[in-house]
């Protein structure tokens, strides 16, 4: 049976890890705010030039631009662009990223050879002491996050796809969906991904260029590259932040059970030790 002391000893040290836990989730609820209002922003100019861009790959031909070209997919290796967290306690937020990282390289590794791209210490920790071939590393940046961390990642996925080192390139990351839920997504950044069966959904759309299609796509093609991966880096920030918020929590709830039920257990020590020492007195006064 463990001593008063220790038991106290103890209980001290998860009260201690109670008010960490507690100010982590506080400063992660106050930096998931603004980050969500940054999701939100950038959501609907992100998600409408995807639509316009995957209308506009199916109606042109493939040779308009290097991004739209549709390569040999059995040949060249693929990249794949895993975004998770510099930092944990964050639940299974940085797991759930790997492990479909993991089952990605699984499934197309039987076909292919597989390149990484890795954003985030925890993935670069995880993935650089396994071998893997890694073509880009960024970490580091979610505590500063901009719109120059996206085009510097774009313009090195741009470069591994146009100069034929990637045959085509994916992106792996926690989508936020709510302050409880995020989803892991993978998706496929180049080359433009088309519209399966558009012509039968309705009346095409003929589109008018004013100037040549060769400079429209030379200049919106990568913009809207550099728009995908901000929107995917500022969703994986803000499921960070809510992931390490409920994480936390939960936490900070199990302190409170486990200093109640410490407690609880010191009392009856306690009371056993009193009950022993009264027993031991009437004893000795009855010896006598």
């Amino acid at each position: 049976m463990p001593s008063l002391i220790d038991l106290r000893r103890r209980i001290r040290a998860v009260r201690s890890t109670q008010q960490i836990t507690k100010a982590m989730k506080m400063i992660a609820a106050s930096r998931l705010k603004r980050a969500q209002e940054r999701v939100v922003s950038a959501r609907p100019f992100a998600q409408r030039m995807l639509q316009v861009l995957n209308s506009l790959a199916t109606r042109v031909d493939q040779d308009a631009h290097p991004l739209l070209r549709m390569p040999d997919q059995t040949r060249g290796p693929l990249l794949l662009v895993v975004v998770t967290a510099d930092r944990g306690l964050c639940g299974s937020f940085n797991s759930n990223v790997i492990k479909a990282a993991g089952q990605f390289i699984v499934s197309e590794g039987r076909r292919r050879e597989v390149a990484l791209g890795l954003v985030g210490r925890k993935g670069r920790e995880f993935f650089r002491r396994r071998g893997f071939d890694v073509r880009y590393d960024q970490a580091g940046i979610f505590q500063r996050l901009t719109f120059a961390h996206a085009v510097d990642l774009a313009d090195a996925v741009i470069d591994e796809f146009t100069s034929g080192r990637a045959a085509s390139v994916y992106l792996v990351y926690n989508e936020f969906k709510s302050v409880i839920a995020q989803r892991t997504s993978v998706e496929r950044l180049l080359p433009i991904p088309r519209l399966e069966g558009d012509g039968g959904a309705g009346p095409a759309i003929e589109y008018l260029y004013e100037p040549q299609p060769e400079e429209i796509f030379r200049d919106l093609l990568p913009r809207h590259m550099q728009a995908q991966v901000y929107r995917a880096l500022l969703e994986s920030n803000a499921a960070f932040y809510a992931a390490q918020m409920t994480a936390m929590d939960a936490a900070t709830r199990n302190s409170a059970e486990m200093i109640e039920s410490l407690t609880l257990y010191m009392n009856k020590v306690r009371q056993a030790a009193i009950t022993r020492e009264i027993i031991e007195v009437v004893s000795g006064a009855a010896a006598t």
